[in-house]
């Protein structure tokens, strides 16, 4: 009996048993990609690290470097499983040619290494230890992903000629946050070329105890060895391997939680507008005898048929699209050893959301509890009592046509009613707003201010080589006397000891010079301004347990030298522990140097790289704008993707729900409907009514989802920018398209969807709906 009845019910309102069942369907889709993903990228990556036995401790090195010692205390560490010292012989750009490709241009520091022998290997996309022989050459994955080469491509490296064999993960370099590159080459080609580079090197360990890491850290610093360059941790590592993908599911994830609630919504619509519809056929049955909790298993037989067709249709669309969202996974990381698991748990999440509708659905159908029986078989609808409207009278109107003013009077007095409606239209508002503005946040040249790294055109960095001050000095002189230039400043890194509370000292990498020029986003406080003054970097301040105001102790030749912190910024450039300062210092070798310049006319920016690339070949010079792209460009890419599928979802929900919404209205309004055409009202002016109607709410919903996107929105996709590091977050919004081309898309979906849902109006008859 109920399958008949749920069949013929189900055939009589095809168009809303299918939007319901499609709503249901996203829904189920997106919890299941975003389960499945997080389960691929999380296996992936720990697949990777294990098979390439990351170190837990990478300290990179450019100088003199002490092996005897750095042996002799990894020895004698009780927490060190195995240690190496790795070679990366840093060549520059010009002198790499790949296929047709040159990397002059490229930011990257790109160097070339041998396959180590106890840790830290480079994999082939099979995820297998590559043995690589005389004349070949394996290239970084990112390069095959931006078509630099192809294997098979010719190379030449210093003059000397390489076959591409193949290309390389690498758990250390991977992600494209990572400053540096790594070619593999065999040891008789690295001993051939070694003359053409410059070497830095990598000293690792794995410890026995990864908790213990933190203490691991303290003593390399307290024993005061090399230390010349960034520090990086295994946290860090995965961190920085898994922010690209790790950002796509967080905006899917955000994304699929809202559908659910508007899938809630769409199902409250529904059901609502076939009660309305059956009001009279309630009132006959609760007349006869039958039990409310026999009525409501109909309904519920009905909305459990269809909740268990979006969720299959649902997890079809997600296994579907998971192949597409999955490929940079696989690319960078190989694939996941729990696949079966994430299915599983993609399964797992759909039965969870369909568990949630039959109970949801079982809550709105204790309303049948309030019908009355001679009420249901008397008026055949609910009768409403339509309040909130008292100053709005059409006697008093001078502002609105008549159609357009009752329809807003309509949605003031039944507020509960368009309250639904509107809350659906504020969540899509939302779902258009809020992706789009995290991707134009993250794509803009601003975006590198909340990472560490201040606004300006041109970087010139200058390290791993001698005379480093000579060669500032060289380079500051013709650009005090480049009349292109509007501005520019010299930044000094060097390696400060600091003391800790308990006594022990660390170490601490503080970039010295003029933070004002091109300022920084600080997530608390501002830049130092004064000699006794200094900014952490977020994780430096979490990790020595300061905050704005503390007192931070240096200790230069012996002498201690109070500082006052002034701001937190947040830095994911050297490892993330950094801290800028303007005192002098003549005590300390500088590690590196950069000069930041800003021109006059930024169409200049090209032929500028060009010159002083052409003429400091010892420095590394770059476009800022560049440097973004090939920094984020993985990150920006992903998060691309997700704000147009968010927009196209959320234009989905809108018109779907709007034609809803209004068939719900139609079904509803027979009677006043009818009454209206009694007195004279046309089939346009009814449309009209309704259109005014939708739009009145449409209006609303898209100010106050603005409002919620650049408030509440920007708080959640702070929070996901927050997990690699930077620590405040501001939206940098396109007005174009998140104030004028989202509403007015968004208006053109409820228009259609309106003209479309209020179709039937037109077609009631006065004779049927009009009764005594």
């Amino acid at each position: 009996m109920y399958f008949r009845i749920i069949r013929n019910d189900m055939l009589k309102s095809k168009l809303i048993t299918l939007i319901t069942v499609i709503f249901i369907a996203i829904a189920a889709m997106l919890v299941s990609l975003a389960a499945i993903l997080m389960v691929n990228l999380s296996s992936a990556l720990d697949t990777l690290m294990i098979k390439a036995k990351t170190p837990h401790f990478m300290q990179m090195h450019s100088g003199e470097i002490d092996t005897a010692r750095l042996t002799s205390f990894a020895e004698h560490n009780s927490n060190v499983d195995e240690f190496q010292i790795v070679e990366f012989l840093n060549i520059d750009g010009v002198q790499i040619i790949l296929g047709e490709s040159s990397l002059a241009g490229n930011v990257q520091d790109n160097g070339f290494s041998v396959q180590n022998k106890k840790f830290d290997y480079l994999l082939d996309l099979e995820g297998n230890i590559i043995n690589v022989s005389d004349g070949e050459l394996y290239v970084p994955i990112s390069y095959m992903k931006d078509n630099t080469t192809k294997i098979g491509d010719k190379a030449t490296i210093g003059g000397k000629e390489f076959t591409v064999a193949g290309f390389l993960r690498d758990s250390q370099m991977n992600s494209t946050l990572s400053a540096s590159k790594r070619f593999l080459i065999s040891e008789h080609d690295y001993e051939e070329i070694k003359s053409r580079g410059s070497i830095e090197y990598l000293i690792e360990f794995r410890l026995k105890n990864l908790s213990k890491l933190g203490a691991f850290e303290t003593a390399y610093a307290s024993a005061g060895l090399e230390a010349n360059g960034p520090t990086v941790t295994y946290k860090l590592f995965k961190m920085m391997n898994a922010l690209s993908d790790g950002m796509m599911i967080a905006v899917i994830l955000l994304v699929s939680a809202l559908i659910i609630i508007i899938a809630f919504m769409c199902i409250r619509f529904t059901l609502l507008a076939k009660i309305e519809d059956d009001y009279r056929e309630i009132g006959v049955m609760k007349a006869i005898g039958l039990r409310v909790s026999d009525i409501q298993k109909i309904y519920l037989a009905k909305y459990a048929v269809i909740a268990v067709a979006g969720g299959i249709l649902g997890f079809g669309l997600s296994i579907m699209f998971k192949g597409m969202l999955l490929e940079n996974i696989r690319l960078y990381m190989g694939g996941s050893e729990n696949s079966s698991f994430a299915t599983a748990l993609g399964i797992i999440s759909i039965l969870l959301v369909l568990f949630l509708i039959i109970f949801y659905v079982n809550r709105v159908l204790q309303r049948f509890r309030k019908i009355s029986a001679a009420e249901a078989i008397r008026f055949g609808t609910s009768q409403e009592k339509n309040i909130g409207a008292k100053r709005f009278v059409l006697s008093t109107n001078r502002l609105f046509n008549t159609n357009i003013f009752l329809g807003i009077q309509d949605v003031l007095a039944r507020k509960r009613l368009y309250a639904t409606m509107l809350a659906v239209l504020v969540i899509s508002a939302f779902i258009l707003i809020v992706p789009q503005n995290l991707y134009n946040t993250i794509s803009s040249k601003s975006f590198i201010g909340y990472m560490g790294v201040g606004n300006y055109d041109m970087r010139i960095d200058i390290q791993q080589t001698n005379n480093i001050a000579e060669k500032v000095d060289v380079i500051s002189k013709t650009m005090g006397s480049d009349t292109t230039i509007s501005n520019y400043t010299v930044l000094t890194t060097k390696i400060f000891k600091a003391k800790l509370e308990d006594g022990s000292e660390e170490n601490i990498k503080i970039e010295l010079g003029d933070h004002m020029t091109f300022p920084i986003e600080y997530s608390d406080g501002k830049a130092p301004a004064k000699e006794n003054e200094i900014a952490l970097s977020t994780m430096n301040a979490d990790e020595m347990n300061k905050k704005v105001g503390d007192v931070l102790t240096l200790v230069i030749e012996g002498k201690e030298k109070e500082l006052t912190v002034s701001g937190i910024y947040s830095d994911i450039t050297n490892g993330g522990k950094t801290a800028k300062a303007i005192f002098t210092d003549k005590s300390t070798n500088i590690m590196w140097s950069i000069i930041c310049a800003e021109f006059s006319d930024p169409t200049l920016v090209d032929r500028k790289v060009s010159e002083y690339t052409d003429r400091f070949n010892f420095a590394k010079i770059s476009d800022v704008d560049e440097f973004v792209t090939q920094t984020f460009g993985s990150t920006i890419s992903s998060v691309k993707v997700a704000s147009y599928a968010s927009a196209t979802i959320a234009l989905i929900i809108t018109a779907l729900v709007t034609l809803l919404f209004m068939k719900m209205l139609v079904v509803k309004d027979k009677y006043s409907i009818s009454v209206m055409k009694v007195f004279g009202f046309t089939n346009t002016d009814i449309a009209a009514q309704y259109i005014s109607r939708s739009l009145f709410v449409l209006i609303s919903g898209i100010i106050l989802g603005t409002l919620l996107a650049n408030t509440l929105g920007e708080v959640l996709a702070g929070a996901v920018i927050s997990s690699f590091g930077a620590s405040s977050f501001k939206f940098t919004v396109n007005p174009f398209s998140a104030y004028l081309l989202s509403p007015l898309l968004m208006m053109c979906a409820v228009l259609i969807a309106t003209m479309l849902g209020t179709a039937d109006a037109g077609r009631i008859k006065i004779s049927e709906s009009i009764k005594e």
